[in-house]
């Protein structure tokens, strides 16, 4: 129980890694506030995939409360944080995870792609950060704050000019929050996925050969699954790492490292 009597803060819980990190959370212990944005849920219904996530919060014996919200807008981090601390008393733990990405070729890329995408993945997790770092300050207890970041923060893509800056940026800020938060003990880091296989991209990899592909990328030979990134999410919000901030995890089955 790593995160026992601990509240958590997930955006983007509703699907995909931002729902295994809710449910690891609740596993360990801690009651969560999970984030979701029904226009990016509206191919799976517009209530169906958050309320599956809240009965399997409940089903593990903790408590859940949903709050719709686009994380692009301040007053959704505002909103979170309200309702934590009505809901449960406090926040311990904010796993910064929402995020999109639409891929588009870059010289025809339309503004409104570029802007929306540093919206979400950027400036969410700056104004979500910034007000759940003002709770926990408040509070006097420190606090841990995970983002979710990726390995394309640290490579290129040719579909993907718009997405890896965000990414690069978000690895960026909780250095920077690091330092800036360190003296409330609140400490900052990052996860950095490879390529994980969630229902947001089982289209894309439906192409063997691209799947294929990746699989030879990582020496482990296979994709990766959202709990295992939550798992690592845990782990940086527990007291297990609780001399470490500022640091970023790959969890990437080694695929960034082989450049063979």
């Amino acid at each position: 129980m790593l995160l026992e009597n601990k509240v958590a803060i997930v955006t983007g819980g509703s699907r995909g890694i931002g729902r295994a990190i809710a449910l690891a959370c609740a596993r360990e212990g801690a009651d969560v506030v999970i984030n979701y944005w029904s226009d990016n849920d509206a191919s799976y219904g517009r209530r169906a995939a958050i309320d599956e996530v809240i009965r399997d919060v409940e089903a593990s014996g903790r408590r859940a409360v949903a709050v719709e919200g686009n994380v692009a807008l301040p007053q959704t981090g505002v909103d979170l944080v309200r309702h934590a601390v009505e809901a449960f008393g406090k926040v311990d733990v904010l796993a910064s995870n929402a995020g999109i990405c639409p891929f588009h070729a870059f010289l025809d890329m339309p503004p409104s792609v570029l802007e929306r995408t540093i919206g979400v993945n950027l400036n969410g997790a700056f104004y979500v950060t910034q007000a759940v770092a003002r709770q926990m300050k408040e509070q006097g207890t420190g606090g841990a704050i995970v983002a979710t970041s990726s390995i394309s923060a640290l490579v290129g893509g040719g579909m993907q000019t718009h997405y890896t800056p965000t990414k690069a940026g978000v690895h960026s800020l909780m250095q920077s929050c690091a330092i800036a938060l360190g003296p409330y003990g609140i400490r900052c880091n990052s996860v950095m996925p490879g390529t994980i296989a969630t229902d947001l991209n089982a289209e894309d990899l439906e192409d063997s050969e691209k799947r294929a592909y990746f699989e030879r990328r990582i020496p482990l030979g296979r994709l990766g699954a959202p709990d295992e990134v939550a798992d690592c999410v845990v782990f940086l919000a527990s007291d297990l790492a609780r001399y470490v901030t500022g640091a970023a995890l790959l969890v990437d089955g080694g695929m960034f490292v082989n450049l063979q």
